[in-house]
């Protein structure tokens, strides 16, 4: 069950969030503005790639997962994916103003990522990345999918993400991740008064 800490509103522009199920007990704090940056889920190759994230979006997150890793870490990564992503649909609000699209190439030695982006609230994804190694350290590459689905999914966004080539799957996830986050930054960014749509809703 979600359990708000406080909700926000668009000039705070954060927001608290706490999940727990059978599999994982998640707290998140992020802030769209900056802040500290601690990340805690049990698994170090997902850590740096969210400390990653939250480095390039210019977001505070402190973000603990306690995962049931005894059986994988499928349940931790993708959960902490679901709760960060309600985060973020709370912390943008009704979102006026935001820039709302963005895109970035990454490279990352011989790797190139594309992620391109619309805090539209319709939320939809497009992964093509295939990962030559299935695990990096004790990360299954596969889940970088799961994540990115689920995050995706809760915070409204439509994501299209694409390796143009590589041949480690740690560069090639690295450089995912990061796109995501320089995108992520210029999208939320409040650059007018009103909706950015034709609709006039989001």
């Amino acid at each position: 069950m979600d359990i708000p800490v406080y909700q926000s509103d668009a000039p705070v522009r954060a927001y608290s969030i706490e999940r727990k199920t059978k599999e994982t007990q998640i707290s998140v704090n992020l802030c769209l503005k900056g802040g500290p940056v601690e990340i805690h889920t049990g698994i170090g190759f997902f850590d740096h790639m969210l400390t990653a994230f939250a480095f390039y979006g210019g977001l505070g997150l402190e973000l603990t997962v306690k995962g049931d890793l005894e059986v994988d870490g499928h349940h931790t990564v993708e959960d902490t994916g679901i709760v960060l992503g309600q985060a973020m649909s709370r912390a943008l609000g009704d979102r006026k103003g935001i820039r709302r699209f963005a895109s970035a190439y990454i490279p990352m030695d011989e790797a190139l990522c594309f992620a391109a982006l619309d805090f539209s609230n319709r939320p939809f994804l497009v992964f093509d990345a295939d990962m030559p190694q299935p695990m990096i350290g004790g990360y299954d590459s596969c889940l970088t999918e799961e994540f990115m689905r689920a995050f995706a999914v809760n915070s409204g966004l439509t994501l299209h993400m694409k390796c143009l080539y590589g041949k480690n799957a740690h560069h090639i996830t690295e450089a995912l991740f990061k796109a995501l986050g320089v995108a992520v930054r210029e999208a939320v960014q409040v650059s007018g008064a009103g909706v950015t749509s034709t609709k006039g809703v989001l």
